[in-house]
C-alpha cells in the first residue's frame, strides 16, 4: 500500500526508514520530510495543518495508510478527518489526544480512575497560584496545561523560581498553552520511559528508554525538547514494565473508554519510579523524539503491520520482537538552543560519521542545499549507535559525533551515564 507520514524530524526519518522496510509499503511520501527522509521516500509540500488538503492528497495518490508523527496534528484532529473521509490513519483521536493536550485532563483522569501520579492543583488564576506554592512550599513543579514542545515544565527549587514560572506561562510566555497551569508536588526517584501501542481495548509494550532533558552536561541549564537517550532502559526490570501495565496503561485505555474516547495509538508514559513505586509524570500521545531514534532501530518487526493491527483493533494476535542489542542517541543542537538559535550553518563529516559500524544519523532540523546539508533548527542531528552494551552504543556514537564538522553546534558529553554506570557496577 501507499503510506503518507506527517512530520518532519528525527522521529520522522526514524519512522521513515522503519516504514520502508515494510514489505507492506509499495511507496512511501513524507510531509513535510526531511532531508533524511528523502533517503527512504518522497517529501511532499503538504500543509499538514490543512485537513482537507492532506485529504484531497490522499485520495489523489492512492494513499491507503496514514502515520501521524507530531502530535500538533493530533491534538488538532488529523486523524479523525481522515477517518471520517475514509483513510485508515493511525494515532489517537482528537478527544484520546487530551492525554498529552492537556495536562490537566490527564490529571483529573489520574485521579478518577486511580492512576499513580503526583498531587496537583489546576490554576488559570496567578496570584491564586502562587498563594498555594506559599502554602506547599519548595521544591515544586509548574507545568503549562497545554502543548509547549517541551518547553512547559519547570522545577522550582525555590518560591521565586515557582512564581517565575507562573507569571510567565499565566502571563503569555507560552502562548495559549500557558493559560492554565497544573502545579503538582515534586516527586523524588528516577525517569524512565514507557512505550505502549494500544488499539482501544488492549495494549502490548512498545520498548522502554530514558532521555536527558537538561541541555548540559550533568543534567544542568533549562529543559529542552531532550537531547539524547538510550533504550532498553534496564531500571524498568520486567517486574516493573508487568506493574506499569496493570497500575498506569490498562487502567487508563479503561478509563478513556469509559469517557467514550477509547484509546488508539502509542501511549507514552514518562514515569517516575519512586520508592513507593513508579508514577506517571506525563503522557504523550505519539512516539517520543529522540526516543524513536533508538526504540526502533532495536524493532525486529513488521512496524506497519504492528500499526495497522492497532488500527484494526487486532493486537490480541500480535508479538513484537525486539533485537537484544543498545541504542544511544546524542543530540547535536544549534548553539543557544534551547533558546534562539541562528539557521543556515553548513554540517559536514555526515558521510564519514554514518561509515561507521551499526552508526545511524537522523536528520531532525536540516536543509538541502545542493549538495550541502545546512542546520535548520534548535535540535539538528540525532547521532545513533548500536551495540552490545549501552557502553558500547555510547562509544560508537561519540566516534561519529567527532567526525561530524559542524562548529556552530554542540552536544551533550554524558548521553547514557546512569546506564554506564550501572554497566561498570
Amino acid at each position: 500500500m501507499n503510506i503518507l507520514l506527517i512530520g518532519s524530524g528525527g522521529r520522522e526519518h526514524a519512522l521513515a526508514r522503519s516504514l520502508s522496510a515494510s514489505p507492506l509499503c509499495s511507496k512511501l511520501l513524507i510531509a513535510p520530510g526531511n532531508p533524511g527522509t528523502a533517503q527512504y521516500g518522497t517529501n511532499v509540500a503538504l500543509d499538514v495543518a490543512d485537513h482537507r488538503a492532506v485529504i484531497d492528497f490522499c485520495r489523489v495518490m492512492g494513499i491507503g495508510f496514514v502515520v501521524v508523527g507530531p502530535e500538533a496534528p493530533l491534538v488538532a484532529g488529523l486523524v479523525d478527518d481522515l477517518k471520517g473521509a475514509g483513510i485508515k490513519a493511525f494515532g489517537p483521536s482528537r478527544a484520546a489526544a487530551q492525554l498529552e493536550g492537556s495536562k490537566a485532563f490527564t490529571k483529573d483522569l489520574c485521579a478518577e480512575f486511580g492512576i499513580p501520579t503526583a498531587a496537583y492543583r489546576r490554576f488559570t488564576d496567578a496570584e491564586a497560584a502562587k498563594a498555594y506554592v506559599r502554602s506547599y512550599g519548595a521544591p515544586i513543579v509548574v507545568k503549562a496545561d497545554g502543548l509547549a514542545a517541551g518547553k512547559g515544565v519547570v522545577v522550582a527549587l525555590s518560591f521565586e523560581e515557582a512564581e517565575a514560572a507562573i507569571d510567565m506561562m499565566i502571563g503569555g510566555g507560552l502562548g495559549a498553552a500557558g493559560a492554565e497551569v497544573v502545579i503538582e508536588a515534586f516527586l523524588e526517584g528516577e525517569e524512565a520511559s514507557f512505550f505502549a501501542l494500544c488499539d482501544g481495548t488492549r495494549a502490548i509494550p512498545f520498548g522502554t528508554a530514558q532521555d536527558h532533558k537538561r541541555v548540559f552536561d550533568g543534567d544542568e541549564g533549562p529543559n529542552t525538547g531532550g537531547m539524547g537517550a538510550y533504550s532498553p532502559a534496564a531500571v524498568l526490570t520486567p517486574e516493573l514494565q508487568a506493574r506499569v501495565m496493570r497500575e498506569i496503561i490498562e487502567p487508563t485505555l479503561a478509563g478513556m473508554k469509559a469517557r467514550g474516547m477509547p484509546y488508539t495509538g502509542i501511549l507514552y508514559a514518562g514515569l517516575m519510579l519512586t520508592k513507593a513505586g513508579p508514577q506517571l509524570i506525563e503522557y504523550n500521545a505519539r512516539l517520543g523524539d529522540p526516543e524513536t531514534q533508538v526504540l526502533l532501530p532495536r524493532l525486529r518487526s513488521d512496524l506497519v503491520a504492528a500499526l495497522l493491527a492497532a488500527c484494526d483493533g487486532a493486537l490480541d494476535g500480535v508479538s513484537l520482537q525486539w533485537s537484544d542489542a543498545a541504542a544511544l542517541t546524542v543530540v547535536m543542537a544549534a548553539k543557544g538552543y534551547p533558546g534562539a538559535v541562528e539557521k543556515g550553518s553548513e554540517i559536514r563529516g555526515l558521510a564519514q560519521a554514518e561509515a561507521l559500524n551499526d552508526v545511524i544519523v537522523f536528520h531532525a532540523g536540516t536543509k538541502q542545499d545542493g549538495d550541502r546539508i545546512l542546520a535548520h533548527g534548535g535540535r539538528v542531528l540525532n547521532v545513533t549507535a548500536l551495540g552490545s552494551t549501552i557502553t558500547e552504543a555510547q562509544r560508537r556514537a561519540y566516534d561519529a559525533v567527532d567526525r561530524i564538522d559542524w562548529p556552530e553546534g554542540f552536544c551533550r558529553r554524558d548521553i547514557g551515564w546512569r546506564a554506564v554506570e550501572r554497566e561498570r557496577a
